[in-house]
């Protein structure tokens, strides 16, 4: 109603308890009325923030897939010793990969080898044991890494059937 329709009406607001008192009532639900619908719809947002943020979190804690890196030594000879095998370019890897593959020289026999990744200074950033195959002519290994604490950089990967000597190969981790 606009005020220029209500003005008769507020003498007689004013001077009548029983119209006051309605009038109060009407006034005080109109405000209870706005508040709930006020704090509906912040509970609203809340609710969708916090199922947001909920997703969110379970999404980082999804497992990352599996990476794997292929090393391809079957053309490259075997030296002997702690010195890389400079022939050739650097094997490359990414620091986020979780499992490495390993195709050995031609006329490398299955069984256990040593794996290794040297650092500077000869430091030993990984280091596991894992049993190669030979299928279809080829031997290979595969073997579970986490380098993801390694800074990019040039490092050694090193093999050892048991009982041999240690065969290096030069790896730069991106």
């Amino acid at each position: 109603m606009p005020l220029s329709e209500a003005e008769k009406w507020l003498d007689h607001l004013g001077s009548c308890s029983p119209c006051y008192s309605d009038f109060s009532g009407f006034q005080a639900a109109y405000r209870g009325r706005r508040t709930r619908t006020f704090l509906a719809i912040a509970a609203s947002i809340l609710i969708v923030a916090l199922l947001a943020g909920w997703a969110l979190f379970l999404r980082q804690k999804e497992p990352v897939g599996v990476e794997t890196a292929v090393l391809d030594l079957r053309n490259r000879s075997m030296p002997r010793g702690t010195e890389p095998n400079t022939a050739g370019p650097p094997l490359e890897i990414g620091r986020n990969v979780s499992q490495l593959k390993i195709y050995l020289p031609l006329g490398s026999s299955d069984g256990d080898y040593g794996v290794r990744i040297l650092g500077p200074e000869e430091k030993i950033l990984f280091v596991a044991l894992a049993g190669a195959r030979v299928q279809q002519g080829t031997t290979s290994l595969a073997v579970e890494i986490n380098i993801s604490s390694a800074s990019p950089g040039l490092y050694v990967l090193q093999l050892q059937k048991a009982g041999s000597e240690w065969t290096s190969y030069p790896l730069r981790v991106r």
